[in-house]
């Protein structure tokens, strides 16, 4: 039976020490074993950036999980597609970056 449907979002700190909250949050709210990692990833790209507040947000549809990390402006080419992104781009089905350009996505749970 899938999951329902849910979407969690929180704003952290652009310092380095918040990447282990974001990973125990993305942990305590969806259960893919590969997700806190990806959100890991996603908020130091995004913190990178130098970013003072990061959002990061966790959407459930049946089987799928998008994980999203956004700043509050664009992105630098090396943010979105630096050593971190082939963790991501390895481990999720789909990857991308979000229409404003502001942050990074990818998605977990379906076939590639």
């Amino acid at each position: 039976m899938p999951e329902s449907d849910h979407t969690w979002r929180k704003s952290f700190k652009g310092q380095p020490i918040e990447a282990a909250h974001v990973r125990l949050w993305t942990a305590g709210r969806v259960k893919h074993p590969d997700a806190p990692l990806i959100a890991n990833e996603l908020y130091i790209a995004v913190l990178g950036s130098g970013a003072p507040v990061i959002d990061v947000t966790l959407s459930t549809a049946g089987p799928r999980i998008r994980i999203t990390a956004e700043g509050p402006a664009p992105l630098p080419l090396l943010q979105s597609h630096g050593a971190g992104w082939a963790i991501v781009s390895g481990l999720a089905t789909h990857t991308g970056l979000t229409t404003d350009e502001r942050g990074l996505w990818a998605q977990v749970g379906t076939s590639r």
